[in-house]
């Protein structure tokens, strides 16, 4: 499992001129799952791990720095999109390969499972359209972009 974290000023996904998803200040988080990934791993230790992370990381300013409060102290909300191309091969040639990433199906219950766990955990959580071509917008704060990866929790 892997998640790009931007903090943002303000983020809004739609699709088809439809708004799906959108949030103020807080934080928007691109997240893909991998082929080894599998739909059992959720609310297991490093599914825990990486979600505790994300929501534990201070990114915020207070009056100790700018980057100093976490989402719990700061307040704000969390934008969620699927991106299965964080799992792009780019080793050969110029097309990245995508053949690391999870499949749909699987992809699918994993996204689910995370959204929903994001939702039990804190109280704004909006997310993107799973599958679709999305339009991203977004003012970065900072800019602040962090990079998750399970396997390195």
């Amino acid at each position: 499992m892997r998640a790009v974290l931007q903090r943002v000023r303000s983020a809004r996904v739609t699709v088809g001129g439809r708004v799906t998803g959108e949030i103020g200040p807080g934080v928007l988080v691109f997240v893909g799952f991998g082929g080894g990934d599998e739909p059992g791993m959720a609310g297991g230790p490093v599914w825990n791990r990486f979600v505790d992370k994300l929501l534990g990381l201070r990114l915020f300013p207070d009056a100790g720095g700018p980057i100093n409060a976490s989402l719990a102290d700061h307040g704000g909300g969390i934008l969620v999109v699927s991106q299965f191309t964080l799992y792009a091969d780019v080793r050969k040639g110029r097309r990245p390969s995508f053949s690391t990433a999870a499949p749909p199906e699987a992809a699918r219950s994993l996204y689910d499972a995370f959204t929903a766990d994001l939702r039990r955990r804190w109280p704004d959580v909006a997310e993107g359209e799973f599958g679709a071509d999305m339009d991203v917008a977004l003012v970065n704060w900072g800019p602040v972009t962090i990079w998750l990866d399970s396997d390195e929790l």
